[in-house]
């Protein structure tokens, strides 16, 4: 048993597919194949149901899975420490960020950390906010960019690196944009295009709400919510659909500033949200990692 083979189980195993597992780990499928063989002969087990189009998981196969993830996760922190050890900056740095921080906040940083350690492989997996923290606290990733929990989290540590003021805003065609001074109760008689309801982002919004005594019952009610969740960028999505007037909508600052959008003066002045790195807790950081914390901005 081998870390390759184990890679390749778990690949496997997360797409339900040899030859996407072996496009995620750039190696042919025969390739594949052969690895996932040689892991079930060690083993002695039949790990995978080779289905015409689908490989399922079996028993011992999901026995194996969790396991499998353990010890990679666990060679790799032995990996990392030992790196740290020799003060080397390379291997690979595995970054989980939300959508809207990779497209709007990163990509500077990525670029200024990789012209100066271009030895180091950058691994980035775009995620929910609330997706790559779990997969942080799960030992899959290194660090995570997010939205912050507003409540500490047992196992991760959180810095914030940006403020993120959010607005209120509908099209120029909406109802709404009539009313000089509309109010959260002038709000939440329209329907609303808000993130899912169990992201933070939304929790800041109700309970910018619930400060006013103001339900947001019939706001939610929405035939665009599965559509909304299906998208991977959803603020740019929110964005898009707010601005053909199909909801009022909150958006980052930076963002509500579009000439399709009227940003209405509601709510309280000052609604925003905390951006950030956080980390696993009693984590050895790699060298990479600690250089990549060290270019970002102090708050």
């Amino acid at each position: 048993m081998d870390m390759q083979s184990l890679h390749a189980f778990i690949c496997v195993a997360e797409t339900q597919s040899f030859s996407l597992a072996a496009q995620r780990l750039h190696l042919t499928q025969p390739a594949v194949s052969k690895r996932i063989a040689q892991l079930e002969a060690s083993l002695n087990s039949q790990l995978f149901d080779r289905l015409p189009r689908k490989a399922i998981l079996t028993p011992h196969g999901e026995a194996l899975l969790p396991k499998a993830r353990h010890i990679i996760n666990e060679l790799m922190e032995i990996k990392t420490e030992l790196a740290s050890l020799n003060g080397d900056i390379s291997g690979t740095l595995r970054i989980g960020t939300s959508h809207h921080i990779g497209l709007h906040h990163l990509p500077h940083f990525l670029r200024l950390f990789h012209n100066t350690y271009p030895q180091v492989t950058l691994a980035i997996q775009f995620l929910g906010s609330e997706a790559a923290c779990e997969a942080l606290a799960q030992g899959e990733l290194d660090i995570a960019f997010a939205t912050l929990p507003l409540d500490e989290h047992p196992k991760l540590s959180m810095q914030a690196v940006w403020r993120d003021p959010l607005k209120f805003v509908c099209a120029h065609t909406h109802a709404l944009s009539k009313l000089k001074k509309p109010t959260l109760e002038d709000l939440g008689k329209f329907e609303a295009i808000l993130p899912e309801t169990d992201t933070v982002t939304f929790e800041i919004i109700e309970s910018a709400f619930k400060r006013e005594k103001v339900s947001l019952d019939r706001a939610l009610p929405s035939r665009y919510r599965e559509t909304i969740s299906k998208m991977s960028s959803y603020m740019e999505t929110i964005k898009m659909m707010a601005s053909v007037g199909l909801g009022w909508a909150v958006l980052p600052e930076h963002m509500a500033n579009d000439a399709d959008l009227l940003t209405l003066n509601a709510g309280p002045k000052l609604l925003y949200r905390e951006l950030g790195v956080l980390q696993r807790k009693g984590k050895t950081l790699s060298t990479a990692g600690q250089a990549f914390l060290a270019i970002l901005p102090q708050q």
